[in-house]
């Protein structure tokens, strides 16, 4: 009979994604993960399967905590202004990095993102009353200002294009 669990999985899969959203899926290795999170190599793999197991389980968790909030604001959105200002404030920098780092040489990561920002597209064009082609532009380029860094005034910039003031 193995030992019991010395460690809480859902405190070691918030952790992960904050190390998987902070240095993607190839930046962390096995290493960091034991080292990070506090639980042992055979613990990580008994319970996880392997590193990729636990990247996907927090991929799932970072939709669920960070992406889904998201959802459930923009829904209430009234402006395009309100959508930017809702998106470049979410943490969603697990997703942003699943998208360029793991989503085109892994079909269920790319499942998984593909599905979140479908969701973010439905949700702006749902709210705003908008075509989906637009509310998908709307989305790409909220999360352009996110991966340029300091998205406050780009996004303040941008709205005031979208929505001249009257």
């Amino acid at each position: 009979m193995g030992r019991p669990r010395s460690f809480d999985e859902d405190e070691v899969v918030r952790a992960a994604v904050g190390l998987f959203g902070g240095r993607a899926y190839d930046g962390v290795s096995v290493d960091d993960l034991v080292s990070h999170l506090g639980l042992h190599r055979n613990s990580l793999y008994k319970t996880f399967g392997s590193k990729r197991g636990l990247y996907l389980i927090a991929l799932r968790r970072h939709l669920a905590d960070d992406v889904r909030p998201l959802l459930d604001a923009l829904a209430g959105a009234p402006d395009a202004a309100a959508v930017l200002r809702l998106i470049t404030s979410a943490d969603l920098g697990l997703l942003l990095l699943a998208t360029v780092d793991r989503a085109p040489a892994d079909e269920e990561v790319a499942s998984e993102v593909e599905a979140a920002l479908a969701a973010v597209d439905r949700a702006i064009a749902d709210a705003l009353g908008v075509p989906a082609d637009l509310a998908a532009a709307l989305t790409a380029a909220a999360l352009g200002l996110l991966l340029r860094g300091a998205p406050d005034a780009a996004a303040t910039a941008l709205s005031r294009q979208l929505i001249p003031p009257t």
